[in-house]
């Protein structure tokens, strides 16, 4: 079973401080990290670590050359990524000493995408392949659209969030992969539990997939009411630790496992992650992954 990526792909700039930058505050840092990220691309990678088969699709844009070359070498197919002539889109990320992170996003290329890009690439894939997009990129109405036509199951990770995610076509997707603070904003509820029930109401053939960070991760489909406890591990970056949860989970899905597996493989996962520095670059091999479990 194939996996389409169609996802952003970024430059990270990893400023180490001690703590965030206040406003009317200069600062400066410890340390300048630069290197492959994107929610987009971070999954790819995280998918293809945990064994799937994975496309991925998109725009690189000047200066971003090195990160077809990022995905290439951790086994991601990246015979549909496209070039601009315009600036990669790119991040700029504050990690703190407590290994939490702010992150300001400039989209660039990966606003960029085209209706008949999307087709070209789309005629590759058939009914039954998973399509993962995020909300890093713009056309995902018509990337939900389209796919669903064709019989592809469907998964978003509604991040960042924002006003426009709630017009989506989201009952033509398969999963719906949110954090507290997206599940927050599409429903108007502040509690965990709530959250899940609210969006299960509104979308009940819809699987919910609602992390919770240290907390761990719900999942809601139809009556089916599933949780599983985050390992408790010292974290050194959270960067990217979503990514590879959603990665993880996808390729455990796509590989037949049933979701109470998939989201314990992809917990596991996640633990890792946040125990190493980067977004890409933290994502596990998948026989740590294994072994952890």
């Amino acid at each position: 079973m194939k996996v389409l990526n169609f996802g952003s792909l970024n430059i990270d700039y990893t400023y180490c401080v001690d703590r965030f930058v206040q406003p009317g505050q200069t600062k400066a840092c410890r340390e300048l990290r630069k290197g492959a990220g994107g929610k987009g691309l971070n999954q790819s990678v995280a998918l293809s670590m945990a064994g799937a088969q994975v496309y991925h699709a998109g725009l690189i844009g000047q200066g971003g050359a090195f990160l077809r070359t990022v995905l290439s070498d951790c086994g991601v197919d990246c015979g549909y990524i496209g070039e601009s002539r315009s600036q990669n889109g790119h991040a700029i990320i504050q990690l703190d000493d407590a290994g939490q992170n702010c992150i300001l996003l400039y989209p660039g290329t990966n606003l960029e995408l085209t209706e008949p890009y999307i087709d070209r690439v789309l005629a590759h894939f058939s009914a039954g392949d998973i399509l993962l997009l995020q909300n890093e990129t713009n056309q995902i109405p018509y990337l939900i659209e389209r796919a669903a036509e064709k019989g592809m199951r469907v998964a978003l990770n509604a991040a960042p969030m924002t006003d426009e995610v709630k017009s989506y076509p989201l009952d033509k997707l398969s999963w719906l992969i949110v954090n507290e603070a997206e599940g927050a904003a599409l429903t108007g509820q502040t509690e965990a539990g709530q959250i899940a029930e609210t969006l299960a109401e509104r979308h009940p053939e819809l699987a919910i997939v609602l992390t919770l960070g240290a907390d761990g991760v719900i999942y809601r489909q139809g009556k089916l009411d599933l949780y599983v406890p985050a390992r408790r591990v010292a974290a050194v970056d959270t960067t990217g630790a979503g990514d590879t949860f959603t990665g993880y989970f996808l390729a455990a899905v796509a590989d037949g496992s049933d979701a109470a597996y998939a989201m314990t493989f992809a917990t596991a996962a996640a633990a890792l992650a946040v125990q190493k520095p980067g977004a890409a670059a933290s994502v596990p091999a998948l026989e740590e992954v294994l072994k952890a479990l």
